[in-house]
């Protein structure tokens, strides 16, 4: 039986294990965070989520706080959002900016939203800057540690979701930063490049290199997002593939994906040139009696494989005939190629060249 306490003057249901946090999201309070991440072990560091707590002598974490029968709580008194504002201006007066573009990756524009939201246009903070920028001989992620926080996102979900620790913690206070072994580059790390600690990052400090070089054509207002599913293997990933003017320019792992939660590979974030690529071709081409390809219609290629198909069939028979389909092609694609095969000739000779 579910057991019940107070948020906000409402009585409410909870499970046993449910943090404070959970149960006030699941009941549409808005409490803000920055170093909470729905898939990683609650951290408690930046300590926006602050409730009041009845009974207790001081604020809480709501992130980390289990939910317990009778408790009464309170999300968003004057104190508590006083508190709030403060360690956001600290926050804020510690970066260097806190505009930045959306191409940067899924979650980056977190802390510029919550400056917005409290209305806070100086901070009036000065003094000493932690985090230095790293520069890394990689193609996919930047590393701007001049806008890191602190908050380990990217460094939790690389051990926790990943379960490759390629990058870690050194120091304290104000010479924290994010480092990988021996302070490394990351293609000498355990990294896969897959892209986790970019689109976890609140503030931009881990940035999607190859998004970025559309960075002065694309704005809030161009930039589309459309839901599919990734075609490199059988896992079924959801992705968000943000276009320009029917250009890709970057790929968002959909958080609610069913089969990945978040999660893609170096292929599902970044293998997508080849979409756009000026080598793509844009013409049939059939190979003429001198050797060489010239372009065609469609409808001679497609007359000129079919014949091709009969006359081996008719010769060898059909387990001469071989399949592979591509995993840069759609699913829909996929499965007529299966079709082709099984159906068009009666064979289960089809295989898919990501398959491993």
């Amino acid at each position: 039986m579910p057991e019940k306490m107070e948020i906000d003057g409402v009585e409410v249901t909870f499970s046993e294990g449910e943090t404070v946090l959970e149960v006030a999201q699941r009941h549409e309070k808005d409490i803000p965070t920055l170093c909470y991440d729905p898939r990683l072990e609650p951290f408690g560091g930046c300590r926006l989520c602050i409730v009041e707590l009845e009974g207790a002598r001081n604020p809480v974490a709501s992130c980390t706080t289990k939910a317990a029968p009778g408790m009464v709580v309170r999300t968003s008194t004057d104190t508590i959002e006083a508190y709030r504002k403060t360690l956001l201006e600290m926050v804020i007066g510690e970066n260097r900016e806190v505009d930045v573009h959306p191409l940067r990756g899924y979650a980056s524009g977190e802390l510029m939203s919550l400056r917005d939201k409290y209305e806070i246009e100086d901070t009036g903070i000065t003094g000493a800057k932690s985090g230095t920028s790293k520069t890394d001989d990689n193609p996919f992620i930047l590393r701007d540690y001049d806008l890191c926080i602190s908050c380990y996102r990217c460094v939790r979900v690389c051990a926790e979701e990943e379960g490759d620790h390629a990058i870690n913690v050194m120091n304290r206070g104000f010479q924290t930063q994010i480092t990988t072994e021996f302070d490394g580059l990351l293609k000498d790390s355990a990294c896969t490049f897959c892209g986790q600690c970019i689109q976890t990052c609140p503030t931009g400090a881990l940035a999607d290199k190859k998004a970025l070089r559309s960075v002065d054509e694309v704005t809030d207002a161009t930039l589309n997002k459309t839901r599919t599913i990734c075609p490199y293997c059988g896992v079924g990933c959801s992705v968000d593939v943000l276009t320009n003017n029917e250009k890709i320019v970057g790929i968002h792992p959909a958080m609610d994906g069913p089969a990945n939660q978040g999660a893609l590979c170096v292929k599902g974030q970044f293998a997508y040139d080849f979409v756009q690529h000026p080598d793509r071709l844009k013409t049939p081409l059939i190979r003429g009696e001198d050797g060489e390809l010239h372009e065609a219609t469609w409808e001679d290629a497609l007359d000129k494989a079919a014949e091709g198909f009969r006359k081996v069939h008719a010769e060898h028979g059909r387990h001469s005939i071989y399949g592979i389909a591509s995993g840069r092609a759609p699913s829909e694609a996929a499965y007529l190629m299966q079709k082709f095969i099984r159906v068009g000739f009666g064979t289960n000779y089809i295989d898919n060249c990501s398959r491993a």
